[in-house]
């Protein structure tokens, strides 16, 4: 059946989380363009998701004490599943997401090192933004923050991140005894990648990754006086901090260009040298084709690769505005490729999407998000948690047997908990299962249902009595054909 507007249905799933009737049919209204405008340029709407936390007519969270999702990590995947559901800057929670799995970053490793609340703090923290905290934000706020803004100030940040500094072993990174993590990382997962094809060289050598391990030394973690005696303390300061007694001052050199014109030999000193580094990786011939090719698997399409006119467009975009993310996204939302309709539900869902829009398309009355965050863990996906430094293996790999059901098991409690939200959505359309079932696949938004799994729900809506749409009729057969739909194989595309 057609919907109400194909396009803003797509770019909702894709730059967002799927769309609340009520926001497709708000950005229906504007059109395509003015609706791309309006999610690339989410400034000009307000960012005050966190400020409706706990107010009325929104999803809620579940409490354990005080609610503290700068301290408390199952409280702070509640905020980012609330943020999901609520912000009315979806593409900006989008990107985050995105840059969480590109530099994936896991909880576990620093709350072992530093314990929970330090952990999520440099996670999460949201309140160094506002002036109550010395230390720096949490990694998922510099993303957010930084969504789409420039490559190369997001990865200066990610370089000096504290989360990071503990996940790759940056702290530990000193003259004598330099750390490889960080520096193989940067150039195989956040910029130019192994190689650009298997048949042709590789786009750095072990000799590079020694080098750059040497040009990060001193790029280390300072944990405030009381950190290292009270670490469980919420309140003790960290940050980045560049000891220059403690860099490798000797000469590092490259096999590819440091310099525009072809030095490979970095002529800066100390700290300088990181920056001077980390800018050559994003001016590599290969950093912005990678990128290109990862967006476009994120926002276009995954059973395909991404053409090479395509890429060549996107690539040349992220070099000739300094790399400079939000002219980047706008050229891919914009793009043919991004429009054409071949490219509809070929992406598949990621648990959290799965559940967001699941949420935001069903109800949320009376739900908590924190009831979805066991079920995501069984689908292969706990926010704040990559199994590894290469993130998720995303695609068919989310569709394990187990992570199938676990998503039909989701499906099944949320609309048992909004079934009366769904019977009274549903009220309108009670004259006749057929009715019923095409004001269900317009409220959802699977991809088109083929005739016999069709006729399977007009079956399931059919069975019994014959209809007559009765309130309780009505309370049992709108939950449960939504509850078929999300569980269908057709929902779990975006």
């Amino acid at each position: 059946m057609a919907r109400k507007d194909d396009r803003i249905e797509h770019l909702l799933r894709r730059a967002g989380f799927g769309g609340s009737p009520d926001e497709v049919a708000e950005l229906a209204q504007i059109g395509y363009h003015a609706a791309v405008d309006l999610l690339v340029f989410y400034e000009q709407a307000p960012d005050d998701v966190d400020a409706r936390i706990g107010v009325p007519g929104h999803a809620g969270v579940t409490t354990r004490g005080q609610f503290s999702p700068d301290t408390s990590i199952t409280d702070a995947r509640q905020r980012w599943l609330f943020r999901m559901v609520h912000s009315r800057r979806p593409l900006q929670e989008k990107m985050a997401l995105f840059w969480h799995h590109h530099f994936a970053t896991a909880y576990q490793k620093i709350a072992d090192t530093y314990g929970g609340p330090i952990a999520t703090r440099m996670l999460s923290a949201t309140d160094a933004y506002n002036g109550t905290r010395s230390s720096p934000p949490g990694q998922i706020e510099q993303f957010r923050h930084g969504a789409l803004g420039s490559f190369y100030d997001l990865l200066v940040g990610v370089a000096r991140d504290p989360a990071m500094l503990v996940w790759l072993d940056g702290r530990l990174n000193v003259r004598g005894t330099p750390q490889e993590n960080f520096a193989r990382e940067v150039m195989e997962l956040f910029t130019m990648g192994i190689r650009p094809s298997d048949t042709a060289p590789n786009n750095y050598t072990e000799d590079d990754v020694k080098a750059a391990a040497r040009v990060f030394t001193g790029w280390n973690l300072n944990v405030g006086a009381r950190g290292l005696n009270n670490v469980n303390d919420p309140v003790v300061g960290y940050n980045y901090l560049y000891r220059p007694e403690r860099h490798d001052t000797a000469s590092k050199t490259f096999s590819f260009d440091i310099y525009p014109g072809g030095g490979r030999t970095i002529t800066s000193s100390g700290e300088q040298e990181g920056l001077d580094f980390l800018l050559a990786c994003c001016r590599h011939p290969q950093t912005g084709p990678r990128l290109a090719r990862k967006l476009y698997g994120f926002f276009v399409s995954e059973l395909q690769p991404a053409p090479a006119s395509f890429v060549e467009r996107i690539a040349n975009t992220f070099y000739s505005t300094n790399f400079d993310m939000r002219r980047v996204v706008l050229q891919v939302l914009l793009s043919q490729e991004f429009q054409d309709e071949s490219n509809y539900y070929t992406r598949y869902a990621w648990p959290v999407e799965f559940v967001v829009k699941s949420i935001k398309e069903t109800g949320w009355a009376g739900l908590s998000v924190d009831s979805a965050l066991t079920p995501m863990l069984a689908m292969g996906q706990t926010l704040f948690e990559p199994p590894d430094v290469n993130g998720w293996e995303t695609g068919p790999g989310w569709f394990s047997t187990g992570g199938m059901l676990a998503r039909m098991n989701f499906a099944a409690t949320l609309t048992q908990n909004q079934r009366f939200n769904l019977r009274e959505a549903a009220r309108p359309s009670k004259g006749s299962p057929e009715s019923v079932l095409s004001h269900t696949l317009e409220r959802l938004s699977p991809m088109p249902f083929d005739s016999p799994p069709y006729n399977e729900l007009l079956g399931y809506l059919r069975a019994g009595t014959n209809w007559t749409g009765s309130d309780a009729e009505l309370l049992a057969k709108a939950a449960g054909v939504a509850h078929l739909v999300l569980a269908s194989p057709q929902y779990q595309f975006v």
